[in-house]
């Protein structure tokens, strides 16, 4: 591609009122407005006593601005102003500057992350009803539950702390802020999630993880799933007694990884070598001379009790994967690595493995997050930063939702970066012909069929 004119130095100007940068924020906009975001913010987000005078003022227009500019591809505070340029404040009504919305976020305490938890929780389900985000989940719902730790460079950062993380496959400490998410998915639908909690850096990996799985089921009943038909995984560091009994007392089922012990390792050992069985993992390869898997993955499963001895007592099913070691090739004295889980799921032993081994689904949901929004803690606040993240969750269940609109297979389950880029991200010309608002859109957009679909999905009613 070659430029077809001799430019200028003074040849291009910053001077359009009537250029809207984020068209795709009108629809996106719409549908969170249909599902009752700005009703529930106004319901739920309550400020009493302000740090800076009138600081938490207009509290439910700064936050969906907060909002929009994370749709629009803002991931720290300062980036927040690309809703105030050209036609956007003839477009959209309370538009604020970085530096108030800034402010504002500082106002936030604890109780308010919690009231705005809530909000994240019930704008959800009326997105649920809205738009097919959570299509299937009246026959299967999976919750899964994870943390991570997110790096800060500074002292100054309020929580933040040295806490445990893998880099390159080794356990390193390393400063940082851990959020704790619950994400809801299903057999058809890329999963959204149901709640986040911001901790400080060095806090476990479980620490109110109880609390937050039975939110997110919670959550997934009043989306219309059934509690038995709910699964939550995790992995070990969610195998706890608190996390397992919570589980069952909200009456869904479970599935963790369990760490390995001396009761475990006893129930692995009393497992013979016939009883294991090849697992078939979706795009496996078969040997085209003998037919057998070419994969040395088996799996076999022994009634367990965990927990035992403690009010948390429990008896299910460890099914035990195992796998050869790569560093042993001596085939007459195989050495096996061990990796069990503990469930109370009626699946066969091999379909429980590959429904638990699943649950890494929610990783994809983390790369999305720091490829967008969560690239900073954009304050030095710590209930600011906890108030980004849940924000950040808000908009990405937006975004899901809106490419659920589309029609197309690729946008209902894309990347944040990628529904910013075909839905959002697109510039439009304003003009009210007979004072009636019209949008003009790039003429020949590659993706306009699906952003059509969406804007009449929306606007149809």
């Amino acid at each position: 591609m070659q430029a077809s004119h001799a430019w200028r130095g003074d040849s291009a100007v910053f001077d359009e009122d009537n250029l809207v940068s984020h068209a795709g924020l009108v629809p996106l906009l719409e549908l969170a407005e249909q599902a009752g975001l700005s009703r529930l913010l106004h319901e739920h987000v309550r400020f009493v006593d302000e740090r800076v005078t009138s600081g938490a003022a207009n509290s439910t227009p700064k936050l969906t601005s907060i909002i929009a500019g994370m749709a629009a591809g803002a991931d720290s505070i300062e980036d927040l102003d690309v809703i105030r340029a050209g036609g956007m404040k003839k477009v959209f009504g309370g538009v604020y500057a970085s530096a108030t919305l800034g402010i504002f976020l500082r106002e936030f305490t604890h109780g308010h992350t919690r009231q705005l938890s809530a909000v994240l929780r019930r704008h959800l389900v009326a997105l649920a009803e809205q738009t097919p985000v959570l299509d299937g989940i009246g026959e299967r719902a999976f919750v899964d539950i994870d943390s991570l730790l997110r790096p800060v460079y500074g002292r100054a950062k309020q929580g933040a702390s040295f806490g445990h993380t893998k880099i390159s496959g080794r356990t390193v400490l390393r400063r940082g802020l851990s959020p704790l998410a619950v994400t809801i998915c299903t057999e058809t639908a890329a999963p959204v999630l149901a709640g986040v909690r911001l901790r400080a850096g060095r806090a476990g990996s479980a620490k109110g993880a109880a609390s937050m799985v039975t939110e997110a089921i919670n959550t997934a009943k009043a989306a219309g799933a059934r509690a038995e038909n709910i699964l939550v995984r995790g992995d070990s560091a969610y195998c706890s007694g608190t996390v397992v009994n919570a589980v069952v007392k909200a009456g869904a089922t479970f599935s963790f990884a369990i760490a390995r012990n001396p009761a475990v390792d006893a129930a692995i050992g009393s497992l013979p070598d016939e009883q294991y069985t090849p697992v078939h993992y979706p795009g496996a390869v078969t040997d085209p001379d003998t037919g057998e898997l070419i994969s040395d993955a088996q799996v076999s499963e022994v009634e367990y009790t965990a927990f035992a001895g403690t009010r948390h007592e429990i008896t299910g099913r460890l099914v035990v994967r195992r796998v050869l070691d790569a560093n042993t090739q001596d085939p007459l004295f195989p050495v096996w690595r061990y990796h069990p889980f503990f469930t109370n799921t009626t699946e066969p032993t091999a379909e429980a493995d590959i429904t638990h081994r699943r649950h890494a689904i929610c990783e994809t949901v983390w790369s999305d997050l720091i490829d967008g929004p969560w690239a900073h803690q954009p304050s030095g606040v710590f209930a600011a930063n906890a108030a980004w993240c849940i924000l950040a969750a808000i908009c990405h269940n937006l975004l899901r939702a809106a490419g659920t609109l589309t029609g197309t297979a690729r946008h209902a389950v894309a990347r944040g970066a990628t529904l910013r880029t075909h839905l959002i991200n697109v510039a439009a010309r304003l003009a009210r012909p007979q004072r009636r608002p019209v949008l003009h859109l790039p003429a020949r957009w590659p993706r306009a069929e699906a952003w059509l679909t969406l804007w009449k999905a929306v606007f149809a009613t």
